[in-house]
């Protein structure tokens, strides 16, 4: 049950036959696509949401999403590089910020000490028993108490530079008992491993925001409403699939 009222954009229904744990990729601040996702899931009472991280950047309602994460038990998620960013300038860790990080942290700045704090106790991975949930990836081999804080929210290949997108992806070498499931790596469609799945599929570069239920194995997607960076930002976002 929630800790305070519900969202009032969320149109809560009566619980399924199973209470599910729905995992959502990357947000970006994209607050009326989650919504539009969990109406389309009939999100129910007893129904959990766990995100990949980067609830914040990038998209035009930060607050909205941390307000809905922050005043709702049944939301959690990890920490995403972006969120890390604003929360180390927060800190005042010698940090440089890139423009819409700025844009980012100085809108949740007005609003106060609660937004930076909310994504300042966010954890680096969520265990779901069967899956476990990171931003970006697990080095494989490593156990998951001495993975790098960099190789969980930045990690993509295992050559010399873990940001970069050229060489062997992790996920691709990755073997464990649990599922990966993570983002941070926009793609058209979920990335997939043998014990990996990714979730960001570039919802804020105007493609579609994704989530996966554990318990079916389902997946299920809405389309952005638009694209929230303009198109010289659109680089590093999947191809139209």
């Amino acid at each position: 049950m929630t800790d305070r009222e519900p969202d009032p954009h969320l149109h809560l229904l009566e619980s399924p036959k199973m209470a599910r744990t729905i995992v959502i990729g990357d947000i970006h601040g994209c607050y009326d696509e989650v919504v539009e996702l969990l109406e389309k899931l009939t999100f129910g009472l007893d129904d959990r949401v766990v995100a990949v991280g980067d609830l914040t950047v990038k998209g035009p309602k930060d607050r909205d999403v941390l307000d809905l994460f922050s005043n709702d038990s049944r939301f959690a998620s990890v920490v995403g590089n972006h969120d890390l960013a604003l929360v180390r300038q927060w800190r005042g860790e010698e940090n440089s910020l890139t423009p819409s990080q700025s844009r980012a942290f100085n809108q949740l700045a007005q609003g106060g000490a609660r937004y930076l704090d909310y994504l300042a106790s966010l954890p680096f991975t969520i265990d779901l028993k069967s899956h476990i949930v990171v931003h970006a990836g697990l080095r494989p081999g490593i156990p998951v108490n001495e993975q790098s804080v960099e190789d969980m929210t930045e990690l993509r290949t295992l050559g010399g530079d873990p940001r970069s997108r050229v060489g062997l992806p992790w996920y691709e070498a990755y073997d464990d008992r649990k599922i990966a499931l993570f983002g941070h790596w926009p793609a058209s469609q979920p990335r997939r491993g043998k014990s990996a799945i990714g979730l960001d599929t570039g919802c804020v570069y105007g493609y579609t925001l994704t989530a996966y239920v554990l318990e079916t194995g389902d997946f299920t997607s809405v389309q952005a409403h638009r694209s929230y960076l303009p198109s010289r930002d659109r680089s590093s976002a999947p191809p139209a699939s």
